[in-house]
């Protein structure tokens, strides 16, 4: 087999070395302990490349050794997905569109031959996340390490561990592409149709099967859940190669604690304005803003004065043309936060002050 470009390059690399020490002795006095330096040098330039390539190869094993057996693999109805073991209690997060509508679930651990039951403690489809608990605890039951999402970095190495297709335990590799990604759902298909700040971008594959198992980094942590694939409308909507999308560590423990504790989220930290809407489209069939079809009394909308009938067509600097992108720029705010929301009434075009609720 031909080796790879930047191995072929390295290897390149040590000959061109080893060129110009030979050069260079030739061109001074013959001495028995330069012979032997050139010697040594060489040595080591030909052990570096294969050296590198084992601590990296090591590494990975070690990393999927400690991981890989707190990722499960879920069976709700006809449906498989993936989740990760949180905690000793057997809670196991996942992602919403994993469960759906189903409450018991089979399970099927590193360290148990025949599934497992496992009933619904909660799903919270605004983040695209659910937990899970084992109705039996099996010996060995190993929880996963959840890391810092602040300080995941583009270029990082990842491996995604899941059940793609059915074929469960299974890794694939990768680096973090972007971070911060504001990801929005398609509401068909089996997804939640949520719209998800912050998200971790990966080059690792992310397949179907893959949702609710775990982004990991090389220390062995999780730094996020794998949710869902970009998909390319040139190529009929299939999923694009190289763009996956995890819900981030962080939020993943924020939310998936709340339901633990307390059985529900109760402070989501995302941003809303209070109202139901639909997106209108003008006279050319042009999305152009979100009706407002309803307004929660006493929340944000309200309190500014918004009623059903007007038509949002920006919020602070954004424009607003669709629901989605009314979603996605909220996304970005914090409640509590003040902001700036355009719409329009009876034609007439007026900017308030919004403070924004929570979700």
């Amino acid at each position: 087999m031909d080796a790879s470009p930047a191995r072929r390059t390295l290897r390149t690399a040590a000959v061109l070395g080893s060129c110009c020490l030979a050069l260079v002795s030739g061109c001074s006095p013959f001495d028995d302990d330069a012979a032997v330096d050139a010697s040594a040098a060489r040595a080591a330039q030909a052990a570096a490349v294969p050296l590198a390539a084992r601590d990296l190869q090591n590494q990975y094993q070690k990393v999927i050794r400690e991981v890989l057996p707190s990722v499960v693999q879920i069976q709700a109805s006809n449906d498989l997905g993936s989740g990760v073991v949180y905690d000793g209690a057997g809670h196991i997060v996942t992602n919403a569109h994993v469960v759906g509508n189903e409450k018991r679930f089979k399970v099927t651990t590193a360290n148990t031959e025949e599934p497992l039951t496992a009933t619904l403690v909660y799903s919270y489809p605004q983040q695209d996340l659910a937990v899970i608990r084992l109705d039996k605890i099996p010996e060995g039951l190993k929880a996963a390490t959840f890391g810092d999402t602040e300080k995941v970095q583009v270029g990082q190495i990842t491996l995604a561990m899941g059940s793609p297709l059915g074929l469960s335990s299974s890794v694939t590799e990768g680096i973090v592409s972007a971070t911060g990604r504001t990801v929005s759902e398609s509401p068909t298909g089996g997804g939640t149709g949520a719209t998800i700040p912050n998200m971790v971008q990966t080059s690792a594959a992310i397949n179907p099967g893959n949702s609710g198992g775990a982004l990991v980094n090389l220390d062995g942590q999780v730094i996020g859940i794998p949710t869902l694939a970009a998909s390319d409308p040139d190529l009929g909507g299939s999923a694009a190669p190289g763009i996956g999308f995890a819900i981030p560590g962080s939020m993943v423990k924020t939310v998936a604690d709340q339901i633990i504790k307390q059985g529900k989220v109760t402070d989501s930290g995302r941003a809303a304005l209070g109202i139901a809407g639909r997106t209108v489209v003008d006279v050319n069939y042009q999305p152009a803003g979100v009706a407002v079809v309803t307004v929660k009394h006493g929340d944000a909308a309200d309190k500014a004065g918004i009623r059903p009938g007007d038509i949002i067509t920006k919020v602070g600097s954004d424009d607003i043309t669709t629901v989605t992108s009314l979603a996605e720029s909220l996304a970005s705010e914090r409640p509590g936060e003040k902001t700036t929301v355009t719409y329009s009434r009876d034609g007439v075009s007026r900017t308030v002050d919004v403070t924004l609720g929570e979700q």
